[in-house]
């Protein structure tokens, strides 16, 4: 069996190393000409983490990483509303943690490299149409360098191109464009001294005005981490902008909002200031499907389910995705399913009900639903939070976000004991 990746971001990668700890091969076709660490910080979770220790990859990260501790959500006025731990401070068997997204990217990259072989990952090929017939796929791609056309032949074909997917532009053509929520996100790494423990994710305000920081190194000869942050707001007028959607900008463009955002554990506007470079990008998702699957072709990740990056699960769930693909696949060789195009529906009935509820789940604020309660019912502030909110709702609130993300503690450790060990790269 044999298949094609296109798109060579987290999900593609790490599906192209689930595959290959399965005996299938594949190939890997990744639009950009090299890929560089680009981006800022992202969050994995446990139960992320723990897909990636199966493949012999936990040490590796860990050792550019940061474990988080802890995640804290603060009121505007940096009043605490809930606390809670988090990876191994939480009980769980693997860290949560914290990393550069282009480093993540690069690790996995190298790992392909070395275990599939340097010629099974091909960049600077663009995707552009597929065909398919009772036995297989055919795909052509463009080469970026000399503009030549390549036909490449597989059994199946995986779309992991992102939220702009090409490949699901081809199987869903009239699918729809991203929606855009109303509000903007602006991104940095600042190197700054280290706050509180230094390995806690924060995040402060409410729905319309918000900050989210948490670092994503240890401390360097200085003593500084880079610490990755996310400033938000909401739009005037409701559109998002026609530029390019990952643009550097000035933080003239949104810093007047949290100039008084100075608490005795954080100075919110030096961290700002003391960015080196700014992105911006509106906050979009696109409308859930009823199916990623045609015939021998389907997609994963933010290609099959775009969604706020809310709740750090969007690179989780591309990953729960490429598990769950591989293992379909694998069924499907060893004659455990009664066909590949089966098998691919298999996946996305496994994938597309817990995915299309985070989508869903996310638009409402997800596990962040704490800070706009906060926010409604004491927006001058409160003596303690309980006053406002009880403590039994708020932990009902982060509980139920965790069991439909997949990461809550029983169902993980319910699955860690079905397992005999880590599987072997």
């Amino acid at each position: 069996m044999k298949i094609i990746i296109v798109g060579a971001g987290i999900g593609g990668l790490s599906l192209a190393l689930m595959l290959r700890q399965r005996g299938i091969e594949c190939d890997i076709y990744e639009s950009v000409r090299a890929l560089k660490p680009l981006g800022v910080g992202i969050n994995l979770l446990p139960h992320a983490v723990a897909e990636l220790a199966q493949i012999g990859l936990l040490d590796g990260l860990r050792a550019g990483a940061v474990a988080t501790s802890a995640l804290h959500y603060y009121n505007l006025h940096g009043q605490p509303i809930w606390q809670e731990p988090r990876g191994l401070a939480a009980g769980y068997s693997v860290p949560q943690l914290s990393i550069h997204r282009g480093e993540l990217q690069l690790h996995l990259a190298a790992a392909v490299r070395d275990r599939l072989g340097p010629d099974r990952l091909h960049t600077g090929m663009a995707f552009e149409s597929l065909e398919q017939d009772g036995a297989g796929v055919t795909a052509r791609f463009r080469n970026r360098a000399d503009g030549s056309l390549s036909t490449v032949r597989a059994d199946a074909l995986v779309g992991a191109d992102g939220i702009h997917s090409a490949v699901r532009l081809c199987l869903h053509p009239h699918a729809g464009a991203p929606r855009f929520s109303g509000r903007m996100l602006w991104r940095a790494i600042t190197p700054a001294l280290p706050y509180l423990d230094g390995r806690t994710m924060f995040m402060a305000g409410h729905q319309d005005q918000k900050f989210v920081a948490y670092p994503i190194s240890a401390p360097d000869a200085d003593g500084l981490v880079r610490i990755n942050w996310i400033a938000e707001l909401s739009v005037p007028d409701g559109k998002p902008p026609a530029s390019d959607w990952n643009r550097q900008v000035d933080k003239a463009a949104f810093a007047a909002a949290f100039d008084t955002w100075r608490w005795d554990w954080i100075d919110i506007p030096a961290l700002i200031d003391a960015a080196p470079t700014i992105y911006e990008f509106p906050l979009v998702d696109k409308d859930p499907l009823s199916c990623w699957t045609q015939g021998r072709a389907t997609l994963l990740g933010d290609a099959a389910h775009p969604m706020y990056p809310i709740g750090s699960n969007g690179s989780a769930q591309a990953i729960l995705d490429a598990r769950c693909a591989a293992d379909c696949l694998s069924a499907a060789m060893e004659g455990r399913t009664p066909s590949l195009e089966l098998a691919l529906r298999e996946y996305e009935a496994e994938r597309i009900p817990p995915t299309t509820g985070i989508v869903l789940r996310n638009r409402l604020n997800g596990p962040e639903q704490v800070m706009q309660l906060a926010h409604q019912r004491a927006p001058q502030g409160f003596a303690h939070v309980h006053d406002v909110i009880s403590r039994e709702e708020l932990e009902a609130t982060a509980m139920r976000y965790k069991r439909l993300a997949g990461f809550d503690p029983e169902r993980l450790h319910a699955a860690s004991a079905t397992q005999t060990g880590a599987t072997q790269p």
